[in-house]
């Protein structure tokens, strides 16, 4: 696509990577096919093709307006299009780009100004996230239907694991997940345990710089890379061998450190080790599946099928790992059900949810119904936030891949 960058962006670093971008898009229309938002709204601007082209009337210097941003707001940033652009369009990279400079020339004001603020300064903050969270969770009975969808209920992270794996592993913490599913981690560090490698989180460590980055706060984003690089560099030092991440949209955010953090001369080179040291748990756990076969040889249990897999968008587009999950499931024992548009987002993305419901709601309406249509006895997912979103919206058992597992093993 050819391109005529203005003044003020030609020569940064988002424009050259901006204009890099934009070179490579074709304008075929391949990714409209695949974009949740289009398939909804059937509008060429609520799609990868027409978002494209508002960013770049921008670069070049049109003065954006409300409407450009609202359809940039729409974007699920589920990255469904860059699995099926054949020309490797990095189309999620240059759609911050183009965020940031909306958000700049069009500041938010009102209701949508304090909802976005009031999500950058409590969700990234385990602490007050997590003292409100239990709050809620204690009068989840009273609370009114949409605010009670966004409560589970009070659970506990299990039985603790022992300490006996000879390999030493760090393990993300996150924000969200502790207070809402603790026991995902708990799972995580049971089956490994079992593996021979010890899961223990760095108590410094915190939010991935995920939310942030993608409410627009890209300096707290990076100072949030900066404070979980430092909780991490001493045990990457003294030998752990990966820093294991439980929710796939927290691992796209990680394994991107080195990019986020390439301009700052005192963390880049950490920067980018870290991201290299960055596994997403089925990684890990796919590794030792010959130990797991003969794990599940000694404690196959009856009665478990079928069971139907949701991969997250951040799993399958931003990881750009399929197949994985849904084989160590099998080696489990599980018969996975057919998934109808498996490509397609569930609608939870981050906050999306909250400050998209409508579109949301559809999507996760559209998701649950190719999730049940093969009447299985739950569902398994691999990232917080698509869970918890999900299960707001049935009343089958939606669980993170690696408590089911942990559920076998344990019995």
């Amino acid at each position: 696509m050819e391109t005529h960058l203005a003044d003020f962006i030609r020569d940064t670093r988002a424009g050259r990577e901006a204009e890099e971008i934009l070179r490579k898009c074709v304008h075929c229309g391949f990714c409209t096919a695949t974009c949740p938002t289009y398939q909804l709204l059937g509008d060429e601007l609520d799609g990868p093709r027409g978002r494209i082209y508002l960013i770049k009337q921008v670069l070049e210097g049109v003065p954006p307006t409300e409407k450009t941003r609202l359809h940039l707001d729409r974007c699920l940033t589920c990255r469904s299009c860059e699995s099926t652009c054949p020309s490797g369009v990095h189309y999620s990279r240059l759609l911050d780009i183009g965020r940031a400079l909306v958000e700049e020339r069009v500041p938010r004001k009102g209701v949508d100004g304090v909802l976005r603020g009031a999500l950058r300064a409590v969700l990234p903050r385990p602490l007050v996230f997590g003292t409100a969270m239990k709050l809620g969770q204690m009068v989840r009975l009273l609370l009114p239907g949409a605010l009670k969808a966004k409560v589970p209920p009070l659970t506990s992270a299990g039985t603790l694991a022992p300490d006996t794996g000879t390999r030493k592993m760090l393990v993300l913490a996150g924000c969200a997940q502790p207070s809402m599913y603790p026991n995902i981690n708990g799972a995580a560090k049971r089956v490994l345990a079992k593996l021979g490698i010890h899961l223990f989180e760095a108590g410094e460590a915190g939010c991935c710089g995920a939310v942030k980055l993608h409410l627009n706060d890209a300096a707290g984003a990076q100072d949030q890379a900066r404070r979980n690089i430092d909780a991490w560099w001493p045990h990457v030092a003294a030998g752990a061998e990966a820093i294991v991440i439980t929710a796939s949209g927290c691992g796209v955010q990680v394994k991107d450190y080195g990019h986020l953090l390439q301009d700052d001369a005192a963390y880049a080179e950490k920067a980018a080790r870290i991201a290299e040291l960055a596994r997403d748990v089925s990684e890990v756990v796919a590794a030792e599946q010959a130990a797991l076969m003969k794990l599940f040889e000694k404690s196959a249990v009856a009665g478990w099928h079928p069971l139907a897999f949701h991969s997250p968008c951040t799993l399958q587009h931003g990881l750009k790992l399929r197949g994985s999950v849904e084989q160590l499931l099998t080696v489990a024992g599980f018969d996975l059900t057919p998934v109808a548009d498996g490509h397609l987002c569930c609608g939870s993305a981050g906050t999306y949810s909250i400050l998209q419901p409508e579109i949301s709601l559809q999507l996760r309406d559209n998701k649950l119904a190719a999730l049940t249509a093969g009447q299985p006895i739950g569902i398994a997912s691999a990232n917080i936030g698509c869970i918890a979103h999900l299960q707001a919206g049935t009343k089958l058992p939606i669980k993170h891949w690696i408590e089911w597992l942990d559920e076998i093993l344990l019995n």
